[in-house]
């Protein structure tokens, strides 16, 4: 059934704080937004520029604008706190991000303190003192760093975030293409193995929906992240299965708010959209649903006081 007690869906990003403001919302919080070190972030654009020999397809950055523009981007948006995620592709990289995401929060107090980790000797090192500086998110990015997460190194790493509390946003499907340690079973392991660790399983576990949906009915402390689902270009992509919106009615206070800015080839609202989508298409769903995604449940999977 359509939802007929919604206002419309933003028609552009500046509608954006119309559409959140008739929700009765003060504003976004976004789990799955990339701040990083300029000299790296060229490195990534440079990447997406050469989309078409990674993906056999086209991926134009939208928000490719210096970091004081994005950051306003952002407030116009009306986001009101998010998490700035880096991720390493090698040995060495992750103190480093870690420390530069911790700088980048105190500089910007919409943005909350991140980490990153590697499999690597001084992983639980560095995390802790992370932990202790209140971090509020670690980017683990399994496709990217080409690592196994199940290493042993890490499983201290895992245990440290579990005993204190602090949610691992994980990047381990298949898309937009397989990895050497992606797939959501290799995940499941570590899921398994720890079950008090908090997961963020970012892009909805893309392509595996269906999978993820599953994992979430074996783990309470897993939900998942809207990051690029349901969007026309993720749909060309990836379609999301016949009756996902009632799917998640099981799982309604388990989705949170995540967009990709500024690495999507589209504007923002098309995120937003795709979500006022899924709460229309089911009357169980609608306004509620709309507000833990958007900002109730994002919040407190970050840790932030919601206004």
């Amino acid at each position: 059934m359509i939802g007929v007690d919604l206002p419309a869906p933003p028609e552009s990003d500046d509608d954006v704080p119309r559409w959140t403001a008739e929700l009765g919302l003060p504003g976004l919080v976004d789990t799955h937004v990339h701040f990083l070190p300029e000299r790296m972030l060229a490195k990534v654009w440079d990447y997406f520029d050469h989309a078409c020999e990674h993906y056999g397809r086209e991926w134009p950055v939208h928000y490719k604008l210096p970091e004081d523009e994005r950051l306003r981007v952002l407030d116009e948006l009306g986001v009101l706190r998010f998490a700035p995620l880096t991720y390493p592709h090698k040995p060495g990289m992750a103190r480093w991000l870690t420390g530069w995401a911790g700088e980048f929060a105190d500089a910007n107090p919409a943005a909350v303190r991140t980490a990153t980790l590697f499999p690597e000797p001084d992983v639980t090192e560095y995390l802790g003192e992370a932990v202790e500086a209140g971090c509020r998110m670690v980017k683990v990015h399994v496709q990217v760093g080409g690592f196994d997460p199940r290493d042993e190194l890490l499983a201290p790493a895992w245990g440290l975030l579990a005993d204190a509390g602090v949610p691992a946003i994980v990047h381990c499907g298949n898309g937009p293409i397989p990895g050497s340690f992606t797939g959501l079973d290799i995940f499941g392991e570590v899921l398994a193995a720890h079950p008090r660790l908090k997961v963020v399983l970012a892009h909805a576990g893309l392509p595996d929906y269906t999978g993820a949906l599953e994992l979430m009915r074996r783990h309470e402390n897993l939900v998942i992240d809207t990051t690029m689902v349901g969007t026309p270009y993720s749909e060309d992509m990836a379609p999301l299965p016949q009756g996902w919106a009632s799917s998640l009615v099981e799982f309604a206070d388990r989705v949170v708010l995540g967009t990709d800015f500024p690495n999507i080839p589209y504007a923002y609202a098309e995120q937003l959209v795709a979500i006022h989508g899924w709460a229309a298409a089911d009357d169980r769903l609608g306004l509620p649903f709309l507000r833990s995604v958007l900002y109730d449940t994002p919040a407190a999977v970050l840790g932030v006081e919601p206004e």
